[in-house]
């Protein structure tokens, strides 16, 4: 039994077998008690000013723009909950991730480069001595 209506007293509806039967499958599909499933259909009429007797036309295009609008609701909510997570937590922990990876990169030494020579070769001469006992020729 639902706690808020524990203390209260059963009272008897009369009801036919069959309506019976379909209310307690219903109840059964809600999860709720009799009492509970009965409250809340009793609530949701008088909140949507819907009457069980009148047909649904312009009534049901209310629900559905009311429906619409809530939903729009919840979505700008949702969306604005994921920037606040993107601004707060993902932005800096992505900045915080790229200056850790940019402060370890090794600094880059300029290479070393083989010097080339020149691929000349260069003659060298040589004079030919002359022995100590000849003379130069003049």
């Amino acid at each position: 039994m639902d706690e808020e209506l524990k203390k209260e007293r059963f009272e008897k509806l009369g009801i036919k077998t069959s309506v019976a039967l379909r209310f307690r499958k219903f109840c059964k599909k809600m999860s709720k008690s009799q009492s509970m499933t009965l409250m809340l259909m009793l609530d949701f009429f008088e909140e949507n000013g819907i009457s069980p007797a009148e047909s649904m036309g312009s009534r049901m295009e209310t629900l559905e723009t009311r429906m619409a609008t809530l939903i729009k609701k919840r979505m700008n909510g949702m969306i604005a909950i994921l920037k606040d997570i993107e601004k707060s937590q993902t932005k800096p922990t992505a900045a915080m991730l790229y200056s850790l990876f940019e402060q370890a990169e090794p600094t880059k030494k300029p290479l070393l480069i083989e010097k080339k020579y020149s691929t000349e070769k260069t003659q060298v001469r040589y004079r030919e001595r002359n022995s100590y006992n000849e003379m130069p020729e003049n």
